[in-house]
């Protein structure tokens, strides 16, 4: 993530907006272990005040990481967030966060690593979080009605285990640069690995 934050930062024209942040596994990872304390405190009579991970309004902020910082708010110049998301340290899984659209896209390139029925749970701090952090850091017209969310299970390339985080970091940069490629045409030559 850290290549494409300082691509991006370098020449955001190459990607298909200038409207996207590129978060870390730190920022999910986080957000689901913290997920309960923020859901166990209490909020004022407006619905805010709930205690948020550490260091969720600086990447609200965009100012954070320190050593390639956007600057960018998230709802304001901010509206479509990339994140990886790790589960039970056995799968990764590449998240989008649209903020217009109050709705996040998993892409999955091993579906049958996971429980259908988990995902709920495993996208609940998500789905509840980031509409709270934007309300509580700045835009109060933004709601903080609960996002939704789809998980991918077609036109997302397989892969075997050897291969998942090159599939993972593929599907984030066609993704991200708009790429006209079919995913399939582009891991096509990694599948031989």
């Amino acid at each position: 993530m850290n290549v494409l934050r300082q691509r991006y930062k370098e020449n955001p024209q190459c990607f298909r907006s200038e409207r996207m942040c590129f978060l870390d596994h730190n920022f999910t990872q986080s957000w689901r272990e913290q997920y309960l304390f923020f859901k166990a405190s209490s909020s004022d009579h407006n619905g805010l005040g709930k205690m948020l991970p550490s260091g969720a309004a600086s990447l609200y902020d965009g100012s954070m990481p320190s050593f390639c910082q956007s600057n960018k708010k998230w709802g304001e110049d901010i509206d479509d967030i990339y994140a990886p998301l790790n589960l039970d340290n056995k799968h990764w899984v590449a998240i989008w966060i649209s903020i217009p659209k109050r709705h996040i896209v998993v892409w999955d390139s091993i579906p049958s690593t996971t429980i259908p029925e988990r995902w709920d749970e495993i996208m609940e701090p998500f789905l509840e979080m980031v509409p709270y952090l934007i309300v509580e850091c700045g835009d109060q017209m933004h709601g903080l009605e609960r996002y939704t969310y789809e998980r991918l299970l077609k036109d997302v390339p397989t892969a075997t285990m050897v291969i998942v985080a090159c599939t993972l970091q593929s599907t984030l940069n066609v993704m991200l640069l708009g790429s006209p490629l079919a995913l399939k045409t582009l891991l096509g030559p990694m599948r031989r690995l």
